[in-house]
């Protein structure tokens, strides 16, 4: 199970050291709730990622109101922890919320950046683009 999203950020600001980051990240990957075999669906993949990336994203009302609840996967133990951050993210938030949430900064704000290939960036970069446009899609039917 995965830790809130303030949780995770806090104990990537304690950690320093690079190599232990990117543990701290795949560890993630490793809580991330499996993703059913029924939603790795063309239609769930992520395109524009170097690794296989599938993201499901539906709105599920919570005492009335309509909040995102995302599963993901990635055949990639270190994109799988990119997934994850995406998950702990925008998960709960409602379609709005998350519409007016841009994933690229939390990337920004755990100085993932320097450390993290290009391929990589573009990845997260195509999943928080992918996540903005089914939360603004589910705002909509909202």
């Amino acid at each position: 199970m995965l830790p809130p999203i303030d949780t995770i950020i806090e104990n990537f600001e304690i950690v320093e050291d690079d190599d232990m980051r990117l543990e701290y990240l795949i560890e993630l990957g490793r809580a991330l709730p499996p993703m059913p075999e029924a939603e790795r669906t063309e239609a769930n993949r992520v395109h524009g990622c170097e690794s296989q990336v599938w993201i499901d994203t539906k709105a599920e009302l919570s005492e009335g109101t309509p909040r995102l609840v995302l599963h993901g996967f990635s055949d990639s133990f270190i994109v799988r922890g990119f997934v994850a951050l995406m998950v702990a993210l925008y998960t709960g938030k409602t379609p709005r919320e998350a519409a007016d949430t841009d994933g690229l900064d939390l990337f920004r704000q755990l100085r993932f950046g320097a450390h993290v290939t290009s391929k990589r960036s573009n990845g997260v970069r195509a999943m928080a683009e992918r996540i903005h446009h089914d939360a603004v899609r589910l705002a909509a039917q909202a």
